[in-house]
């Protein structure tokens, strides 16, 4: 399905409140001013309040299980506002909450 692009400046968090940030966007092609995120682009999670039973079990990192099949930055394919991930080390899932809204891939 097509989507729009996601920049460093698309609004990710965790499913528990968490703000998920690109560890390394990709600087050379640019959406609203700010770079493109692709699938090598690790995400860090910070401020996740999951805990299981009272023990602290917040999310840290989110893998790219979904991406654009079309759309390539750096041979990488580009992350979209339908893709999905999968946070550490709970399993739980990612929402992306604002993207840019002028550039759409698939």
């Amino acid at each position: 399905m097509p989507g729009f692009l996601l920049h460093l400046g698309a609004g990710v968090t965790c499913v528990h409140a968490g703000q998920a940030m690109p560890s390394a966007p990709f600087p050379r092609v640019m959406l609203s001013k700010q770079p493109v995120t692709t699938v090598s682009a690790a995400y860090t999670v910070a401020g996740c309040v999951f805990n299981v039973s009272g023990s602290p079990c917040p999310c840290i990192s989110a893998q790219w299980v979904t991406q654009a099949t079309r759309v390539m930055a750096n041979k990488q394919p580009v992350l979209l506002a339908d893709s999905q991930a999968v946070c550490a080390p709970n399993g739980t899932g990612v929402l992306i909450t604002t993207t840019q809204v002028r550039v759409k891939g698939m």
